[in-house]
């Protein structure tokens, strides 16, 4: 007889994917009542339990197709329709027309990145993302709202849906682009680490302290741009990479040639 196939899903790694379609649906909640703290903030939250979902998924060996499909739905409400109303009613909305397609071209390239990231599973080196994840360029629009509200202040008539505007298309094209972003898959917290490693850390994190929104905003910034800036060095780092194992090669065969020398002496 054969086996009955089994039904069912995993409760545990399936709530923190619904807390972060609850957070992502708030923020849309927030943002049309005109309460853009608290939706960008909600954006961050749901940024928390996407990242959740995943790590008690492995850890727990309940990964499955199913929350795998679960989680992209709930990302593109918390990342991608949220954000882009969030981006719309706070800024782009002065700009009529070309204000709503900048945040419906962010919502359609997040959906497109998510398609493109699910039917590459398995296909592609699990240390790069391809493409800025739509994770991070959703945290990166919310920083830089909790960045203008409690630091910069930019005119509301012309610099902030400026900068929203472009900020809006770089993301979109980021996300849809060939561009690799480190995943920190390969990062393990159990092996041991410099000294200056956990001095820096602590460094951080007291910065983090006093300027929050600021330290913030600029994580998720050096973060979209580090797949650029390792786009434009990767040639120099090739080059440097391949002139070692030649200098290693030439190395070997002074060795190997200093040592017939001394067998054949002592012949």
């Amino acid at each position: 007889m054969r086996e009955r196939t089994k039904k069912g899903i995993y409760i545990i790694p399936n709530l923190f994917t619904t807390a972060n379609m609850f957070s992502g649906f708030y923020a849309i909640i927030a943002a049309y009542n005109e309460d853009y703290f608290l939706a960008a903030v909600a954006i961050l939250i749901a940024t928390i339990f996407d990242g959740l979902d995943g790590k008690v998924a492995r850890l727990t060996k309940t990964t499955s197709r199913f929350g795998v499909e679960y989680d992209s739905l709930a990302d593109l409400v918390s990342f991608g329709m949220a954000p882009g109303l969030l981006a719309h009613f706070w800024a782009l909305n002065s700009y009529g027309r070309i204000g709503w397609i900048a945040a419906f071209l962010f919502v359609v390239c997040g959906a497109l990145r998510l398609a493109r990231f699910n039917v590459q599973v398995g296909t592609v080196e699990s240390k790069y993302f391809v493409g800025l994840p739509i994770p991070a360029a959703a945290s990166l629009l919310a920083s830089t709202i909790l960045l203008d509200l409690h630091f910069i202040g930019m005119d509301k008539e012309i610099i902030r849906p400026l900068v929203i505007l472009i900020m809006t298309y770089v993301l979109a094209f980021l996300m849809v682009s060939n561009i690799r972003y480190r995943s920190f898959k390969d990062f393990n917290l159990r092996e041991r680490k410099p000294f200056r490693v956990l001095v820096a850390t602590v460094l951080i994190l007291v910065v983090f302290a006093a300027q929050p929104y600021l330290m913030l905003f600029l994580f998720f910034a050096v973060y979209a741009s580090s797949g650029i800036v390792e786009l434009i060095l990767s040639p120099f780092v090739r080059t440097s990479a391949a002139k070692i194992p030649a200098k290693e090669n030439v190395e070997e065969e002074d060795i190997e040639d200093k040592e017939i020398i001394l067998n054949k002496e002592k012949i």
